[in-house]
């Protein structure tokens, strides 16, 4: 059981390298979630295509970690990191973003889960999930838009997913969270005047840490074994019957930031193994 949900060290091997002018080393990168996870794999993938990269976390432990693999990497670019908390800090977490260079790209990938049907769901939780997967979001993207206007340029990347397209049972705040996030994604569109794109990702299940934690949950909730949450809820209807990793969905990133993307502009990069799109 352990082996189908760990997730796989990343490697070079697994970086999407793209051939884009602006993927240089003073344009700035701003990537939440970094300490772990799809968040780090961004960090890193970005900044092995010669981007400066600045990861933000509260957890300043992954953050140090995701340095470090980044030097294991030895990648073009660099990632710099700052600790702060997305309820609190953003202004001051832009800021600091900006004192490394242009800021150019934001990927908005911090996430967390609660497991709950809606009348038993905690509004203090429900908060919590808002707060740090749709205001956050907003405020960053309200944050470096004055930057990437400033340099002629820029692009932020949402991390959605199926649940932001069909949903399911207990989990309320994930599920509308990343319906706004969707949202958000279209208003920059909107909003950007052609100069600043966006774009979100939606993937299906992805072997990491959040997917981890909610898989006894889930098994609780539903009164079923953890393999049988894995088999029938999580892949059941997909049609690869694999889970994606960290640096699959990374690469999505980096393509969707880079020139040949000119075009995805408030789109969204469905990668879900056929799972809302097909039936039987």
């Amino acid at each position: 059981m352990a082996e189908e949900v760990t997730a796989p060290e990343l490697s070079q091997d697994d970086v999407l390298v793209l051939d884009d002018d602006r993927f240089a080393p003073e344009n700035v990168a701003l990537v939440t979630g970094a300490a772990s996870g799809i968040g780090r794999a961004t960090a890193l993938v970005l900044a092995a295509n010669g981007l400066t990269v600045v990861g933000t976390d509260v957890d300043e432990d992954g953050l140090a970690e995701t340095r470090e693999k980044a030097a294991d990497l030895d990648v073009e670019g660099t990632v710099e990191t700052v600790t702060g908390d997305l309820r609190e800090d953003v202004p001051e977490i832009v800021d600091a973003a900006a004192e490394y260079g242009n800021v150019a790209f934001l990927a908005n990938v911090a996430g967390m889960q609660h497991i709950d049907p809606i009348d038993e769901f905690p509004m203090e939780a429900y908060d919590r999930m808002q707060d740090v997967m749709v205001r956050a979001p907003v405020q960053l993207a309200k944050e470096c838009l004055p930057h990437m206007r400033e340099i002629g340029f820029g692009c932020v990347g949402n991390m959605a997913s199926v649940h932001g397209h069909y949903v399911t049972s207990d989990k309320v705040a994930y599920n509308v969270a990343k319906f706004g996030l969707r949202g958000l994604t279209q208003s920059i569109a909107a909003e950007g005047e052609g100069d600043v794109r966006s774009f979100s990702v939606s993937t299906g299940y992805v072997k990491t840490p959040l997917v981890t934690d909610q898989i006894p949950d889930t098994a609780e909730q539903r009164g079923i074994s953890v393999q049988e949450v894995v088999e029938d809820v999580m892949l059941g209807q997909s049609r690869t019957k694999e889970m994606m990793t960290p640096a699959e969905v990374a690469n999505l990133f980096a393509f969707g930031f880079s020139k040949h993307a000119s075009h995805l502009n408030g789109g969204d990069l469905r990668f879900d193994g056929g799972m809302t799109l097909t039936y039987e």
